[in-house]
């Protein structure tokens, strides 16, 4: 450690200089959100502090609280109404090898704070009836819940990736929606927007052309269909095939999808005949890889008469 003078007072900060010279297999570093004392180190932030043992070869165990993640700051701030100061960016978390959560109920967190294993004596009363009240805690618990499960299904989908896996492994609910340009389509990413938003799924939305199709050609309603897929939170894929069915189906079994939602067919009855169905076809297949299949009306919407106009 190295003692530092700040505004009259001495503060205790990790040496960096010091622990790159005794180089160690391991450094145990707590509060990874940890903002340094000026004047303790050349990296105002602890993080950053260990980027540099990381690229020095020395392996490092940290900690964080969830509310010092950046992206869900904001959101604790909104919550506790109290401001979070310290913040670590994401990637430096989701960088690690492994994340393991900690995990306590707020009640269990409250016993601790009372019983003076957290915080001094003359800040517990304060810390409970702010910061720490139970429905904070709960929110909080949520936040780390869904983090931690969001790095595992990565974890996850890159080994089935890496195994070349084909068999569906149910850990989660995963959305897909296959479009086309079509008058309707987009109310087709919007049915299947809720239906994610209902089971908490991930949404992708896949579009699919044919492989000799030029690919800086982006027509209008694509173009739309993307906007509307980025502003409902999905991710996008456009594939170039000249089997739409095998590449759709292709892409859920990489991204273990469970279920597809489609559009309702508006081919006539002989086209089906002569050329075959996509719907009956993708819904044969889909089953035999245990996916499910939503077939969605697709409708387009009425034009409304303008009231200022002669016909109203």
């Amino acid at each position: 450690r190295r003692r530092v003078a700040y505004r009259g007072t001495e503060f205790e900060e990790m040496d960096l200089d010091a622990v790159l010279a005794r180089h160690p297999e391991v450094a145990v570093v707590d509060e990874l959100a940890h903002t340094n004392v000026p004047g303790a180190g050349r990296h105002p932030k602890r993080w950053e502090d260990v980027i540099e043992l990381l690229g020095a070869g020395i392996a490092v165990i940290s900690t964080v609280n969830i509310q010092h993640l950046e992206s869900v700051a904001d959101a604790v701030e909104r919550m506790t109404q109290v401001a979070v100061r310290e913040r670590v960016p994401d990637w430096v978390v989701r960088r690690a090898d492994q994340i393991e959560l900690v995990d306590s109920s707020p009640e269990q967190l409250r016993r601790r704070m009372l019983h003076g294993n957290i915080y001094p004596p003359d800040k517990i009363s304060q810390a409970l009836t702010n910061f720490f009240r139970t429905e904070n805690l709960t929110a909080l618990r949520e936040l780390a819940l869904r983090f931690l499960a969001d790095e595992t299904e990565e974890e996850l989908l890159a080994y089935l990736q890496r195994h070349a896996v084909t068999k569906l492994w149910e850990t989660t609910e995963r959305i897909m929606a296959a479009v086309t340009g079509a008058p309707g389509s987009d109310g087709v990413v919007r049915r299947a927007a809720r239906i994610a938003g209902r089971v908490k799924a991930e949404l992708d939305v896949v579009h699919v052309v044919p492989a000799d199709a030029p690919a800086d050609v982006d027509p209008p309603a694509i173009a739309t269909l993307r906007q509307l897929s980025a502003d409902l939170g999905a991710h996008w894929h456009e594939l170039h095939a000249d089997d739409p069915v095998r590449a759709i189906l292709d892409l859920a079994r990489a991204q273990q999808t469970t279920q597809i939602v489609l559009g309702s067919s508006r081919r006539s009855r002989l086209h089906e005949l002569t050329k075959g169905s996509f719907l009956r076809r993708i819904v044969r297949e889909a089953s035999d890889a245990d996916v499910d299949v939503h077939i969605i009306a697709r409708r387009t919407p009425h034009e409304l008469a303008d009231p200022l106009s002669d016909e109203s």
